[in-house]
């Protein structure tokens, strides 16, 4: 299941982001967006947790730094029907920090073990897994991670997604941090190598699907984070690619069509038709007829009372340019 994954994204891996994800691959493991276990606990359940049943694998992202609420939050989350717990200790924002959750956590190793542990207890069969930087500010990254991810091993955990890439919490922004420190893939690769029982999977920096692939060798897995959502069609060839299996629809045009019966649904519901189709403007990148499938959905899409007839245009708006460019 974790041999390709998209990743945990705020504000983009909502459930209509999902929904669309998986017109495009059946087989890819998809994350919420970080929800924190105060969130959970006090908050919209329904809202927050709730998810439609063909997005199945899917994995509930928490980040917090108290263990019984952690415990209280995975709790919940198992009793939603999600497929695995994941906790978050690699965000670097300042909103993060100042909750003592994220990435700076990564200081706090002896603490990190403790949410896992108490997670785990409360999520029962359901898997708890952690995913990381591998250091922050000062630390050495050899030595942050392998503690760690040792800590954690110790009680139990078994998974760990890594993202390649210090977080410096004094002086870079959250964008900064995306793309500024260096990516160091040998590390996690060493981190398989000499931790060979546990689950290694990468993330950071992979700019697409083959690349994505070409890393993975000596990992478990690969996490792809912007590059999925910013061009979400090299989605298609995940299941036949990674899995060997065939993917739901076989082309981008396809995957519209499928995607069509979800987006009418969420409109009867009450949903604004743009909370959906910004997550599918980068679907005709670099695709003649591309440019316009941005602007009908951009410009028509926000406007009160869009229905799908505005989806139905922006392909048409495509499928003309296209036949023009052949």
């Amino acid at each position: 299941m974790r041999k390709f994954s998209v990743a945990p994204m705020m504000d983009w891996t909502d459930r209509h982001c999902r929904a669309f994800h998986r017109t495009l691959t059946r087989r890819a493991l998809l994350y919420t967006e970080m929800l924190t276990a105060d969130a959970i606990i006090h908050g919209d359940r329904e809202r927050l947790l709730g998810f439609d049943d063909f997005e199945h694998p899917l994995a509930l992202q928490l980040g917090g730094s108290d263990p019984k609420k952690m415990a209280e939050a995975a709790r919940i989350g198992a009793a939603f029907g999600y497929d695995e717990i994941n906790l978050n200790i690699g965000c670097p924002s300042d909103r993060v920090q100042a909750g003592r959750f994220g990435a700076c956590l990564m200081r706090e190793p002896n603490l990190v073990a403790e949410l896992w542990s108490a997670a785990q207890e409360a999520a029962g069969a359901l898997p708890v897994t952690i995913k990381s930087r591998i250091g922050v500010d000062d630390q050495e990254p050899r030595e942050a991670l392998f503690t760690l991810v040792d800590l954690s091993a110790r009680a139990g955990c078994r998974t760990f997604i890594v993202h390649a890439r210090k977080a410096w919490l004094d002086g870079l922004s959250p964008k900064e941090n995306r793309d500024v420190p260096p990516l160091d893939y040998a590390l996690v690769r060493a981190l398989k190598r000499e931790r060979p029982e546990l689950e290694i999977i990468l993330n950071g920096g992979l700019k697409d699907l083959d690349h994505a692939l070409a890393e993975s060798e000596g990992v478990d897995g690969v996490m792809l984070g912007r590059a999925a959502y910013q061009n979400p069609a090299q989605l298609l060839e995940v299941d036949s690619r990674v899995f060997g299996v065939p993917g739901p629809s076989d082309c981008r045009e396809a995957a519209v069509e499928a995607h069509l019966d979800y987006i009418a649904l969420k409109l009867r519901e009450g949903v604004a038709l743009h909370a959906m189709t910004r997550h599918m403007l980068g679907l005709f990148n670099a695709r003649p007829g591309g440019r316009l499938w941005r602007r009908v959905l951009s410009e028509r899409g926000v406007k009160a009372g869009a229905g799908v007839e505005v989806v139905r245009d922006a392909l048409a708006a495509v499928t003309n340019a296209s036949a023009q460019a052949a």
